[in-house]
């Protein structure tokens, strides 16, 4: 019988791997890269996947064949199909017993870990992002999250759609100069907005590069560049009409409800967060917006603890809670 659980968080531009011991110690960690296999193909994501976790057990000085049960949260998970996408790839690597695998989208695990598996909602902002809502009973909800090309609001993709669009407004004398359109020339390694019909559309943009311009975005609206403003006030309100979304669908509209942002692009700066819950509670008086107790790979953790029928009691909590800083 394993004497562990792995929790993995597999997103659009790295995976992350913990190891977490049946008492909620976190034993090892790894990190390896992108698994959301709409971006990079399923042999790719399992190739990052298994990166990642012979990394964590390494750290750990586990065996793989140790592991009771895994749960992975993956970027991009949303059918039947990429559940089974994901799923085979975890057998295939052998990751824990096949009646152990568990697989959801990331938003489940960032729930998980951010409330520490209370009912609530959480809210991606990060290369993408998407909201998700659970309650106590398991009923739930995903708004958003349809992609790059139609959906994403607020994401750090988004943003850079929207700082293109800034510069070449710029550009054109439509909307006043914005130190955006030097921002997006040395983020293209283009010397003029002529040249960037050519980047997009014949050389190519990779969602991962435009959204190098997320958190560039976030340092001019700081510095009070209003062009750069419009997009993250606009990103938040947009990401806070998903929460209120899935809290009228979920029945969480009209009384107290947790709401819980994570994700990279709130490491850009406090404006990103700041806007969001303003927005938020603006939609939804009685809600609380607060920060993640837990990252997501450790939310993962907790519902492979629950799959390996542990019961994640205070004492485990506490000793996740000690360690989240390693993950």
């Amino acid at each position: 019988m394993g004497n562990y659980v792995l929790g993995i968080d597999g997103g659009g531009t790295r995976t992350r791997a913990a190891t977490v011991g049946l008492d909620g110690d976190v034993l090892g960690v790894g990190i390896g890269g992108a698994s959301n296999y709409d971006d990079v193909g399923v042999a790719i994501a399992q190739r990052n996947i298994e990166h990642a976790v012979e990394a964590a057990t390494t750290a750990a000085g586990v065996a793989r064949t140790d592991c009771r049960a895994v749960f992975l949260g993956m970027a991009g998970v949303t059918s039947a199909t990429d559940k089974e996408h994901i799923r085979d790839i975890a057998l295939r690597l052998k990751l824990a017993p096949p009646d152990r695998i568990g697989v959801h989208h990331d938003c489940r695990i960032a729930l998980a870990g951010g409330l520490e598996g209370r009912p609530g909602i959480v809210q991606i902002i990060g290369t993408g992002s998407s909201c998700y809502g659970r309650t106590a009973a398991g009923e739930d909800w995903l708004a958003g999250g349809r992609g790059h090309l139609i959906s994403d609001e607020g994401s750090g993709n988004w943003m850079g759609v929207h700082a293109m669009r800034a510069a070449v407004r710029a550009y054109d004398g439509r909307d006043p100069a914005t130190p955006l359109l030097g921002d997006v020339l040395t983020a293209l390694d283009i010397t003029s907005i002529e040249e960037i019909l050519h980047r997009i559309y014949v050389v190519g943009l990779s969602r991962a590069e435009i959204a190098t311009l997320g958190p560039v975005v976030v340092r001019r609206a700081m510095e009070g560049d209003q062009a750069a403003v419009q997009i993250v006030e606009r990103g938040a309100f947009e990401t806070a009409e998903c929460v209120a979304a899935v809290a009228r669908r979920l029945g969480m509209a009209d009384g107290p409800c947790e709401v819980c942002p994570v994700g990279g692009m709130l490491q850009a700066g406090p404006t990103v967060s700041e806007r969001f819950a303003a927005a938020v509670v603006r939609l939804l008086p009685k809600a609380t917006v607060q920060r993640a107790s837990l990252p997501p790979a450790l939310g993962a953790a907790i519902l492979a603890l629950a799959l390996a029928g542990v019961e994640v009691n205070p004492a485990i909590l506490t000793r996740l809670r000690a360690n989240r800083d390693r993950v």
